[in-house]
């Protein structure tokens, strides 16, 4: 099943993506919450699973398609050639930092580019969304606790992530974090370890990596995490980009406006974001 809401911005609808186009979720379940923490909780993936065939193609913009998560954890360094091309050695344990939800944006909408830091990049990742309720997950029922996946561009201004000397700030800057285009159920992804993760600036390849190349795979990140951080559902688990973002190029590639970002995962789709100018002050 592939997940997607739709609409102007703020006021975007669940839907499911077939082949065919889609099936409105609320015209069929006016009951049903938006997807998030308590649709996930509710378990209204088991609802849905036998809707009606689609009816309508897809002419609205395509939203994030995940409704105010309680939180996004991000893995850094969790691919080991991107932690040399930085210069630093694979970490021994998972390196965990977050990023603001409020960061969240559609697969198609702009990427705008912050007052308070230059020197932006482009991350391409495979994000994990939980389904179910979880505290000390042990690995081997760690998947049991995830919805589905999709795509996420860790966006990062550089200069404020290196500058303060912790991440958050220039992680979580407004349209920071594309998603999308949509949440796919791991029935449709047998294995998540062959999946590849390509991201294209202006047309040019910058990386090109498969998830099984994670330092540390999905169960042990889930089963780390919980320890002692309780995770809900709808909660964004970043899983780390491959090497090949701009700030670590000789010379530095950063983004400008007029640029477009493309991160694609086979087997899920594309984010597809223009870059532009930021905000007067």
């Amino acid at each position: 099943m592939r997940l997607i809401r739709y609409g102007a911005f703020g006021k975007e609808r669940p839907a499911i993506l077939k082949k065919t186009g889609i099936v409105d979720l609320w015209a069929l379940f006016p009951e049903m919450p938006d997807i998030g923490e308590t649709f996930f909780g509710q378990r209204w993936l088991k609802k849905i699973r036998n809707v009606p065939d689609p009816g309508k193609p897809l002419e609205d913009r395509l939203g994030c398609p995940l409704a105010r998560p309680s939180k996004i954890i991000c893995l850094g360094k969790n691919y080991p050639e991107h932690a040399r091309e930085g210069g630093f050695d694979p970490p021994r344990e998972p390196l965990l930092f977050s990023k603001a939800p409020s960061a969240l944006t559609g697969p198609k909408d702009p990427i705008q580019l912050p007052a308070g830091s230059g020197q932006v990049d482009w991350e391409v990742e495979l994000a994990v969304i939980i389904g179910q309720r979880g505290k000390r997950i042990p690995k081997d029922a760690a998947m049991k606790h995830v919805a589905g996946v999709t795509v996420m561009n860790d966006v990062s201004g550089r200069q404020a992530q290196f500058g303060d000397g912790q991440w958050f700030r220039g992680k979580s800057f407004d349209t920071f974090a594309p998603l999308g285009p949509c949440i796919v159920t791991l029935d449709e992804i047998p294995d998540l370890a062959s999946l590849r993760l390509t991201a294209r600036v202006n047309g040019v390849c910058m990386q090109d990596g498969f998830a099984g190349e994670m330092l540390f795979d999905i169960p042990s990140i889930l089963s780390y995490v919980s320890r002692d951080i309780t995770l809900l559902p709808g909660d964004i688990i970043s899983t780390g980009t491959p090497s090949g973002v701009g700030i670590f190029r000789n010379p530095p590639v950063t983004l400008a406006p007029g640029d477009v970002v493309e991160c694609r995962i086979e087997g899920i789709g594309s984010l597809v974001n223009p870059v532009i100018a930021p905000e007067p002050l």
